[in-house]
């Protein structure tokens, strides 16, 4: 039987999950990102809270029964083509290569490029917010071209730094927190995804559009210790 999308699954006693997609897509996460925004703009009675991810919108709830009114929500509109929420364009600077992108060669290699276009593909490529997740403000961007549609490692590193730029299955994530991957990292910068003390803590948000312009380690690190907000000299404007 063929899998209709979107949906409306039960997830445990208090939540419901609206699924756009079985797998990544970008119309279907834009849509993620517009119906949970319409949600937040107009609440339903007795809903709680909402998240969106990659490829669903996750809805709780306060144990009434919700799921007739999110259905005709849901109903209403093409979610795909609903104009995207207020947004921000970010140019986050990112040093590539060396000991800050240690498996660039490997990922250039895949990609079937030379290490410079690799790294001029990468430093202009206009990425959007998938969704934030593993760690606080964490995003996940893309969708970036067929040819970065690298596997994951068979092996985990055992730890990439917090500004880690890394790159799989046609997406970048930029790390919120010192971890270990199965992604390769190809750069870092001096980004801070979460930082309590700004007035924005979480800094990115889904559906804003992020550049990674390339800059040497020793301006990386400058810039970094110019921006006590821990912006990592990144910049913003906002979007029509």
């Amino acid at each position: 039987m063929e899998e209709v999308f979107p949906r409306i699954e039960p997830l445990g006693e208090a939540a419901l999950l609206v699924r756009f997609t079985p797998h990544l897509d970008d119309a279907a996460n834009r849509a993620c990102v517009a119906f949970r925004a319409a949600l937040e703009a107009q609440p339903i009675a007795g809903v709680v809270e909402t998240a969106s991810s990659l490829g669903s919108v996750l809805v709780r709830h306060d144990g009434r029964d919700v799921e007739a009114d999110l259905g005709h929500a849901l109903a209403a509109r093409d979610w795909a083509d609903v104009p995207p929420p207020a947004r921000r364009l970010w140019s986050i600077p990112c040093s590539y290569g060396g000991e800050d992108g240690p498996q660039l060669p490997e990922s250039a290699a895949l990609a079937g490029m030379s290490e410079v276009a690799a790294v001029s593909a990468l430093a202009t490529a206009r990425v959007r917010v998938l969704a934030l997740g593993f760690a606080p403000g964490m995003p996940y961007l893309g969708i970036l071209p067929d040819a970065w549609d690298l596997p994951r490692q068979t092996d985990l590193t055992p730890k990439v730094p917090e500004g880690a730029l890394v790159v799989a299955v046609r997406q970048l994530v930029l790390f919120g927190t010192e971890a270990p991957t199965g992604w390769r990292q190809v750069g870092r910068t001096a980004f801070g995804c979460f930082e309590p003390s700004r007035a924005r803590p979480i800094a990115l948000s889904p559906g804003d559009e992020v550049t990674f312009p390339s800059v040497s380690p020793s301006e990386l690190r400058e810039l970094a210790e110019a921006d006590p907000e821990r912006h990592g000299g990144a910049i913003w404007e906002s979007l029509p």
